[in-house]
């Protein structure tokens, strides 16, 4: 099997033709030309587009790239064993799973600490009719509440927490009692974990986080080696018409080519800013699942890949207005949302409500600065903070 740089560089890349450019650019079409029977495989905008089909291509590749010995997956053709279906957000992607494959009567088990929308989207399926039952992620809490669930919801490593779970674990267990298994990867992005790898039905994630990687696209996405499970998500993307754009599309598989770069840097830092605010007395409840005392680090270590723990660091400060001093200091670091991009990012997640955090709880998201200059621009925003607080 190729490097992961290998394969993210040329992933879902055609064949290359003489005075071609390497990546076609995006297909902006409604419709295409279809004389006589309904044949082919693009009909209409809202069912496919060729711009779609290369990024999906990309992402079954990077998500399930091959067996461990090496030897290709997929049919004589060369196509990837898995599929993909792009949707225009993450929440988009996660809506697809949730709403194809659960009906009235049914029970799926979510995570308790989430992300932020899963409880709104609870609310939804009980309006469907759909029983909810919930569980944290850590110490694989969720297999005691598997029973009779048509579906399990995994996040690992959840956000904003940073827990971990045992994928294959909770796979085989969920599978013995007749459930479909569904992971957010958004945090770890296909490079660090592969949930099909492990057991897992469904691989989801937000590729508006690490996967693009730049702050400038919404993107979802959500792959599968079953057949019957892709049509059916597919399905829903058709009729609810969720579709994303092929700009954004052409984006994403841009930014593909740099993701092994990005990850890698960014977990590096992230592990060395984690150290750093170990060493702080304010600081307290350091999370990132590469350090080793950290209570995921033994999971992390046996399911993620290459020492690729994920770009955010969680952490609390004393209190709201001691987070907020901190953040104001910050010099190299934009307080903003979302995570995984090229430029470091914190907040304190408490002003959105609906996370079950301290007041001074802060998501970092680690970019691809320089290790040092970013660690230092910390390191004096936080002696700021404390200066300023007495």
């Amino acid at each position: 099997m190729t490097g992961d740089g290998t394969r993210a560089v040329r992933a879902g890349l055609p064949e290359p033709r003489a005075n071609e450019p390497a990546l076609p650019g995006p297909a902006f079409a409604a419709h295409y030309h279809l004389p006589g029977e309904v044949a082919g495989p693009y009909t209409y905008g809202r069912e496919g587009n060729p711009t779609w089909t290369a990024l999906e291509r990309a992402i079954s590749e990077l998500e399930y790239p091959g067996d461990p010995a090496g030897a290709p997956i997929g049919d004589p053709a060369g196509d990837p064993a898995a599929e993909t279906i792009t949707f225009p957000s993450g929440m988009a992607a996660i809506s697809a799973v949730l709403f194809s494959q659960l009906r009235p009567g049914d029970t799926a088990l979510l995570p308790t600490d989430g992300y932020q929308l899963l409880p709104a989207l609870r609310e939804r399926l009980e309006d469907f009719g759909v029983t909810v039952r919930t569980a944290p992620t850590g110490a694989d809490a969720q297999l005691g509440a598997l029973d009779g669930a048509r579906l399990l919801w995994i996040e690992t490593p959840s956000n904003p927490g940073l827990d971990v779970c045992d994928i294959r674990r909770l796979a085989d267990a969920a599978h013995s009692s007749g459930a479909v298994v569904a992971v957010d990867n958004t945090l770890a992005t296909p490079l660090a974990q592969r949930p099909l790898e492990l057991g897992a039905d469904f691989s989801v994630a937000s590729g508006t986080k690490a996967l693009t990687g730049h702050g400038d696209v919404l993107l979802g996405y959500v792959t599968t080696l079953d057949p019957e499970l892709a049509a059916a998500v597919r399905a829903w993307r058709k009729t609810t018409g969720a579709i994303p754009g092929p700009m954004e599309a052409w984006l994403a598989h841009r930014s593909l080519a740099t993701l092994q770069l990005r990850v890698d840097r960014q977990a590096a830092t992230a592990l060395a800013l984690a150290r750093a605010l170990h060493d702080r007395r304010e600081v307290t409840a350091v999370r990132h699942p590469g350090l080793p005392d950290d209570p995921a680090h033994a999971v992390a270590l046996r399911q993620m890949h290459g020492g690729r723990f994920g770009c955010v660091v969680s952490f609390v400060l004393p209190d709201r207005a001691h987070a907020e001093r901190f953040l104001a200091a910050l010099r190299l670091v934009d307080e903003a949302t979302s995570f995984g991009g090229v430029r470091s990012t914190a907040e304190r997640r408490g002003r959105w409500g609906g996370d079950a955090v301290p007041d001074g709880f802060i998501r970092f998201s680690v970019g691809v600065e320089d290790t040092q200059d970013l660690v230092a621009d910390v390191l004096t925003a936080l002696n700021l903070a404390q200066t300023n607080g007495i």
